[in-house]
């Protein structure tokens, strides 16, 4: 007998609905178009016949992943003419949440195939067998084995060499935020990794750089003028947590709108700086 076949679709699909959400996004890096592929799959399973189906998790995984294959050949585009550096939406999390996957790891997953996406992730962070891959993606279990191993090699630099202490974490992103706010540039500078670089993402709707900033003198500099404005114009600290598995903060700044702020950190020192800036981005904060 099918799983919940007795139950109506929405009894049925929302305890599912956190975990289907959580692999869009992995898929997609926005979370409004992961919450759009979760409702289209919902629309899908009310005209399913569920009595059909034995396991209602493995079917509706299915049709997640193959909803974000299919929204990502049209995101491929928008990618390649957005204005500056992409990041994925920021997801703001207590300190006590458990997520392996790191805004680094979020990254690497975009110069990965679309294929190579969905069999890394079904398969290594969501446990997923490859038989089920197999079905979902349309080819044979040796290919997906290949393109999971594929997708493996490449994003194993991303992955953190050592777990940090989450609250040692938010103890830099504290200092970080009192020192780049007051314009502390000896407190900032010992922070900061020799190979620090800083990606601000503003999608061409709010001031930020076209290009990462590489490099401690560099990033500094860089600091040092907007330590000008901070003390000009304001900057607002909202919360402490992590920000897709990193260490940061939310702010609210001189115009208005949201930002976050992430910090990669190895070996004690910040060696990448993620500030999210695009208000479409931003929204699902409000």
């Amino acid at each position: 007998m099918a799983q919940g076949m007795h139950l109506d679709p929405a009894d049925s699909f929302d305890p599912l609905r956190p975990r289907l959400l959580r692999v869009a996004y992995r898929m997609l890096g926005s979370v409004a178009d992961a919450e759009d592929v979760v409702q289209d799959a919902f629309i899908r399973w009310m005209g399913v016949d569920r009595e059909t189906v034995r396991e209602p998790e493995a079917f509706l995984r299915r049709t997640v992943t193959r909803l974000c294959l299919d929204q990502l050949k049209s995101a491929r585009h928008s990618r390649e003419v957005y204005i500056g550096p992409w990041l994925p939406d920021p997801v703001v999390e207590d300190a006590e949440t458990e997520d392996d996957v790191t805004l680094p790891l979020m990254l690497a997953l975009e110069r990965l195939s679309p294929l190579e996406r969905a069999a890394f992730l079904l398969h290594d962070l969501f446990g997923v067998g490859f038989e089920e891959i197999a079905a979902t993606v349309d080819r044979d279990q040796a290919a997906c084995r290949q393109l999971a191993a594929r997708a493996r090699a490449h994003v194993q630099q991303a992955r953190p060499r050592y777990k940090l202490e989450k609250q040692r974490g938010l103890e830099i992103a504290s200092a970080f935020f009192t020192a780049s706010r007051s314009g502390d540039m000896t407190a900032l500078g010992a922070m900061l990794a020799q190979d620090v670089s800083l990606h601000s993402d503003g999608g061409g709707k709010r001031p930020a750089a076209v290009h990462p900033i590489l490099g401690l003198r560099q990033v500094m500099q860089v600091h040092k003028a907007l330590a000008v404005l901070f003390g000009k114009y304001g900057s607002t600290l909202v919360r402490m947590g992590l920000i897709n598995g990193l260490p940061g903060f939310v702010t609210r700044e001189a115009d208005g709108e949201f930002q976050t702020t992430a910090l990669d950190i190895e070996d004690g020192r910040i060696t990448g700086i993620y500030v999210m800036r695009n208000p479409d981005k931003l929204r699902h904060l409000h």
